[in-house]
């Protein structure tokens, strides 16, 4: 199918665009980029998109998205989490290992991978597990999972409480020059938590876990970096002493890079309120102060993207007292309104919204080493087009992902996808 979209404010951080410009597409590729008054010459489309009005973007690239496939079906399906991608303009994500079975073995990776591209929507990109079955004893074989399609490897939420076993994860890592994903909580400090340590959870008496979870652990994981110069990428960055502590890692130029999930650019400890399972995430939401460190960390270029940190939890789970409901919140469908809300309340200058994109598509892509993320001639026409204008509230009837709890709910958002492009093949059409 040829495919010509019109007039559309393309921006492109990775090529350092933001104008009025034409995109051609032909068999899946971007074929032409020209200027609003200039013709595509020689293109006959079967279709033409008039983008007037609309931003054009790479499709987004979201480094955290659970589809609870394999094992956890009951909570969402490949179907349901894919259609919610491309309803919020993701075209490339990156799942955790922490399925049932756990991804540990070649033959799981790729029939995850194939079942994903038998749903012709976004690209998926499996993160294999760190040790077998995610318990910190042994390692995986991560040469045969690299080799069934893992980007990278992690231990999802789930410790490593044995140093000498990380040591030697990161030894064989960097052996291959993989990259390992670690998210820096010390097991014990976190131990039975379930808010942020602070005046809130001690008022609602709830065990908390203090920001030193995160920073013990950051501390060792960049000793054990000095020592085997393992390539490192940290999930879900939740505190100001934590982003100190980064900042100054990458003053020390060790290989290290970092995301944060997308409700801590706007909830705090405080969003809790009276016990609202929807705002029990992992990390727990911190103070006002770490928020607005997360904020700076994003300006300064310290967090070097945005994740929506998707993790679709069903009614059973979440209709419990708080410190039995299970953490997490959907984020695919919100992913780019939350991101557009974030610029606005808390940017500023003419090029903000250049700067907010790039931390949803070029910066997530250079993690994780790929080409997607940005709009060249050649390249895959994974493309988003958005109306920045418009606003939606959110509410269970209007997500696609088969999670529906989110601390948004009811709440009025701005920015709304109307057309998510995969391989120039419309997946999505609001």
């Amino acid at each position: 199918m040829k495919l010509l979209i019109e007039n559309g404010r393309l921006i492109d951080p990775a090529n350092h665009i933001d104008g009025i410009r034409n995109i051609a597409v032909a068999d899946g590729k971007i074929v032409a980029i020209t200027e609003a008054d200039v013709p595509v010459s020689g293109f006959s489309p079967d279709r033409t998109i008039d983008a007037g009005g609309l931003v054009v973007s790479p499709g987004f690239v979201d480094l955290a998205a659970r589809l609870r496939e394999p094992g956890y079906e009951h909570k969402a399906t490949l179907e349901s989490e894919m259609q919610a991608a491309v309803a919020g303009g993701v075209t490339s994500l990156v799942c955790p290992p922490d399925t049932d079975p756990v991804l540990d073995e070649p033959g799981l990776v790729e029939m995850l991978k194939y079942r994903a591209a038998a749903r012709n929507q976004a690209h998926v990109y499996p993160l294999g597990a760190l040790t077998v079955g995610l318990k910190g004893q042994k390692l995986t074989e991560m040469a045969e999972l690299t080799d069934a399609g893992c980007i990278g490897f992690s231990h999802a939420n789930e410790p490593i409480p044995d140093t000498e076993v990380l040591l030697r994860a990161l030894q064989y890592a960097n052996s291959f020059n993989y990259c390992s994903w670690l998210r820096p909580e010390d097991p014990f400090l976190a131990r039975n938590g379930m808010a942020h340590s602070g005046q809130v959870a001690a008022a609602l008496g709830l065990i908390g876990i203090p920001a030193i979870a995160e920073t013990v652990s950051l501390h060792t994981i960049f000793e054990l970096m000095r020592v085997t110069g393992a390539r490192v990428h940290l999930c879900r960055l939740s505190t100001a002493k934590g982003i100190e502590l980064v900042r100054q890692a990458k003053q020390e130029r060790l290989p290290v890079t970092c995301d944060v999930g997308i409700h801590h650019l706007h909830l705090t400890e405080n969003d809790i309120d009276y016990f609202d399972t929807n705002a029990r995430l992992t990390p727990p939401l911190r103070s006002h102060a770490d928020r607005d460190a997360i904020t700076q960390g994003l300006l300064d270029g310290t967090i070097d993207a945005i994740c929506s940190d998707h993790t679709p939890v069903y009614d059973d789970e979440k209709l419990l007292p708080f410190g039995e409901a299970t953490p997490g919140a959907t984020g695919l469908e919100l992913f780019l309104s939350l991101t557009l809300k974030w610029m606005r309340e808390r940017g500023s200058g003419d090029d903000m919204l250049g700067k907010a994109i790039a931390k949803i598509t070029s910066d997530p892509a250079r993690i994780l080493g790929l080409s997607c993320g940005r709009l060249d001639i050649g390249a895959n026409a994974d493309i988003c087009i958005f109306d920045p204008a418009a606003s939606w509230t959110v509410t269970a009837s209007k997500l696609a992902s088969q999670g529906k709890h989110t601390p948004f709910l009811g709440k009025d958002i701005p920015g709304c996808v109307r057309f998510t492009l995969v391989e120039g093949r419309i997946a999505f059409e609001r």
